[in-house]
């Protein structure tokens, strides 16, 4: 009986091949060199700057003195001293309530129209996409105050006067801007809805159930984890939105600080009063605020958002 050896590499005399933990090593190194420039720009354009942030927000700083360690007195005049500061925060909350929903809602039912149109859909979801694109900028946002402002089109179709200088209305303009940019969510819930299997509503169907109780039964469950997702990035990009808000106010927050969201004024005080020790006290709340509202939504997403591969809520 023949036996067949298989070959084997024998190393060169004189060669030494290098070890594991070697190769190891070099790899990471050159994964690292790959990962420098991200690593580099992480370091001087956020992390430094946010600890530079961090400092200024224990000192008075002008911008043109050096600045003066004062402790914790930017965040107690702040909740104790501002009361501009409180009516920013109760405006941004108040946008935040109305306009998220809004916006989501408003996706939500173009994607369903979109998901059942067999000609032109590409044309169609183009685009409602691209005021997510342009709704940002300042041009859109000074042709939308035109919009809403006195002898604007909202006041010869309603004749119910400029928006803008009406302070139990301007607020609600700024929103509407914001819930006409709803491309972005719109394009993740149809895709989203793409992904639910047509059986599902087949067999619904068979069972007799309405639209609305397909809707409310099938849909929104299965899309539950893409309404969490479209929730915790417009809640955030809410929280922070500035653009509308100073065009329409033109800066000022009016009119009657009815527009002051918190962001307009973190600028006023950083750029318009020089106050950059108090605007930086000012971000970090944002930011802890941010924080605490996600941490918020993830903790009761337990309760309302379906994962089909967990087959339970």
């Amino acid at each position: 009986m023949t036996t067949t050896r298989l070959p084997t590499t024998v190393p060169r005399k004189g060669v030494q091949q290098p070890d594991r933990p070697a190769r190891r090593r070099r790899r990471e190194g050159a994964a690292w060199v790959f990962l420098s420039p991200w690593v580099l720009g992480a370091c001087v354009l956020t992390l430094l700057p946010m600890a530079v942030s961090l400092y200024l927000s224990f000192t008075d700083y002008d911008l043109f003195n050096a600045p003066n360690w004062v402790g914790l007195r930017n965040y107690a005049q702040m909740f104790t001293e501002d009361p501009r500061y409180w009516r920013s925060v109760m405006t941004t909350l108040l946008y935040v309530v109305i306009a998220v929903p809004l916006q989501l809602a408003l996706a939500l039912l173009v994607a369903l129209a979109l998901k059942n149109m067999r000609r032109g859909r590409g044309f169609y979801r183009s685009a409602f996409y691209a005021p997510s694109l342009l709704g940002a900028s300042m041009s859109i946002a000074l042709v939308w105050r035109a919009i809403f402002n006195d002898g604007g089109t909202v006041d010869n179709l309603l004749g119910a006067g400029g928006w803008v200088n009406r302070p139990g209305w301007a607020l609600l303009a700024v929103a509407l801007l914001t819930v006409w940019q709803f491309g972005a969510p719109m394009v993740i819930f149809l895709a989203g809805l793409q992904q639910i299997p047509g059986e599902l509503y087949e067999a619904a169907e068979v069972d007799g159930a309405s639209a609305w109780r397909r809707f409310l039964s099938i849909t929104v469950p299965m899309l539950s984890p893409v309404i969490f997702f479209n929730l915790v990035l417009q809640t955030i990009q809410a929280f922070q939105v500035f653009t509308p808000a100073f065009a329409i106010s033109a800066g000022k927050g009016g009119p009657a600080d009815s527009t002051l969201f918190y962001t307009l004024y973190l600028y006023d005080r950083g750029f318009v009063a020089s106050h950059m020790g108090y605007a930086s006290a000012m971000a970090w709340v944002l930011l802890l605020a941010i924080g605490a509202v996600t941490a918020i939504l993830f903790r009761t997403s337990r309760s309302w958002v379906f994962y089909a591969s967990e087959g339970d809520r």
